[in-house]
């Protein structure tokens, strides 16, 4: 076990208290530069806007407790509204820039946010009436527009608003309430607490953790509304005191030309981002002088293959990981050096104070190399699912986290996953719940049963695939797989849509009622 020991003691830290230290104490070196809007802060400024902004907030009425929603894109206004919501002493939801009405709606009243923070284009069309406990909507950028909201930049003006003093501590304390897709229903709220944070980022900058100093320039296209891009990215850079590039959207001429002109040692990747890379390099696009040492590929499964097709291609280390949004989010993660240990076949070893069980099916620790659910714990696992305490009992068990996926430990204490128990689908790393878009299916008058499973697909990863059955008087037809596929992407975000349809005349369940999506998958094989 090489991990034993974390950077500091994540006990009685606040995530913002955390970084605002680090932004004290490099105040001249550049923080963050925001290439949406050619922004360039340094830690001194990031701190400042992160001060002013809280103070702003709670004069303008947010109170400890209280939900604050960000809904935007990369940008520097997301970053330090996360921050400043805490610091504030508020609990900050994040919203999928890609959502439509619904979704919005649903994580707003939900969450019982008060505050949201949002882009005037992302609220077009976007009816905001009736929810409850919204009092407030302050536009980023664009606030004249018809947004119905409040410019945001009214929130910066000097306040003599002071900071609350913490009402429970650190390790009770909510920093963050992530929306997570579950395989059943809707998405659940994860409650993750200033330790959870703090103490994940310690885990890896701790010793042999991930090879990252503050000599780093990190380039982030992950989106900070996901835990990967805000935690492994935002909030790592800041206490780390390395520089963060960040783009709104994967786009891969600008990427190659960041990657020089930034001069960037690091990113973290998803594997359909990096078979783009491969792609981009066998065009002759990527650029040959860059300094990028090494990737972190996360959110989804990585084919060996094109771990060593980029490293060959770009000479470009690749490095996996593991993770999920309710351990905030890593629990393992490889090795860049020595070489012998670098295995991007692997999800790595775990991190420093994360205890690890492999469970056959006869509920039994497995032996080495035998499959078997990997269940957790650890400082990173989340205090438990927003208002639903059956689901939180369902995967935290005696302190345990029982991930639902399936794995093997080999002897030297390398992870591989093999299988996940669970039915979540991985759309170019992004989570789709295939309940979710099934409730949504049902409502087209078209439709009297369906089940939705992951279809393997070389550029995404998986597809969404939808298997449905017509009511007495519909027939299949392209005009009707066209009309279901936009129906869903009316009500859904971009990534949760169907890629493919499928018409069949029963969609297969047991007994009791639930689908059988094993039997679904076959016809793929």
């Amino acid at each position: 076990m090489l991990r034993t020991h974390l950077f500091a003691d994540p006990a009685g830290h606040y995530l913002h208290d955390v970084v605002l230290e680090s932004c004290r104490q490099n105040p001249g070196k550049t923080a963050l530069i925001d290439t949406s809007c050619d922004r360039r802060f340094t830690f001194g400024e990031y701190g400042n806007l992160v001060e002013s902004l809280a103070r702003g907030l709670i004069s303008a009425g947010l109170a400890p407790g209280e939900v604050v929603g960000i809904f935007l894109p990369n940008s520097w206004e997301f970053a330090i509204t996360y921050h400043a919501a805490t610091l504030a002493g508020a609990i900050p939801t994040l919203l999928n820039p890609a959502y439509r009405e619904r979704e919005i709606r649903y994580q707003l009243e939900n969450s019982g946010a008060a505050f949201l923070v949002s882009d005037a284009p992302l609220l077009e069309n976007v009816n905001l009436a009736g929810l409850p406990n919204l009092r407030r909507v302050f536009i980023t950028r664009n606030p004249t527009t018809q947004s119905g909201g409040e410019d945001f930049a009214t929130l910066l003006r000097p306040t003599s608003a002071k900071f609350p003093e913490p009402g429970q501590d650190s390790q009770e304390t909510i920093a963050a309430l992530p929306y997570s897709s579950g395989t059943t229903g809707l998405p659940k709220g994860v409650m993750l607490s200033h330790y959870n944070l703090v103490a994940n980022v310690y885990q890896l900058l701790g010793p042999n953790g991930t090879a990252l100093t503050s000599d780093d320039t990190m380039l982030c296209f992950l989106p900070l509304y996901h835990i990967y891009g805000l935690t492994v990215a935002l909030t790592l850079s800041l206490i780390l005191r390395m520089t963060l590039v960040l783009i709104p959207r994967f786009d891969v001429p600008k990427l190659c030309h960041l990657l020089v002109e930034e001069g960037v040692t690091m990113m973290p990747v998803v594997p359909p981002a990096m078979n783009a890379l491969c792609q981009a390099a066998e065009a002759g696009i990527f650029p040959k002088n860059h300094r990028v040492r090494w990737v972190k590929s996360g959110a989804a499964p990585l084919a060996p293959e094109l771990a060593r097709r980029l490293t060959s291609l770009t000479g470009v280390n690749v490095v996996q990981g593991y993770g999920m949004t309710e351990a905030s989010p890593v629990t393992h993660v490889g090795f860049v050096a020595p070489p012998e240990m670098n295995r991007p076949a692997s999800i790595g070893q775990p991190l420093a104070a994360t205890e690890c069980r492999v469970v056959n099916v006869d509920g039994n620790d497995a032996g080495p190399d035998e499959p078997g659910e990997l269940v957790m714990r650890g400082p990173q696992f989340m205090l438990g699912y927003w208002k639903e305490p059956q689901a939180t009992a369902a995967v935290l068990r005696d302190g345990w986290f029982f991930s639902g996926d399936i794995v093997r430990r080999d002897a030297e204490d390398f992870f591989y996953v093999l299988d996940r128990s669970k039915e979540m689908i991985k759309y170019k790393g992004f989570p789709v719940a295939p309940a979710e878009v099934e409730s949504v299916l049902l409502e087209h008058p078209a439709i009297r049963d369906c089940g939705v499973v992951a279809k393997p697909d070389p550029a995404a990863g998986e597809i969404p695939c939808a298997f449905v059955v017509l009511r007495e008087g519909f027939l299949a037809s392209d005009s009707l797989d066209r009309e279901l596929r936009e129906f869903v992407a009316d009500r859904l975000a971009h990534h949760k849509q169907p890629r493919e349809i499928r018409f069949v005349d029963v969609v297969p369940r047991t007994p009791s009622g639930k689908i059988l999506r094993r039997e679904l998958r076959k016809v793929f094989s």
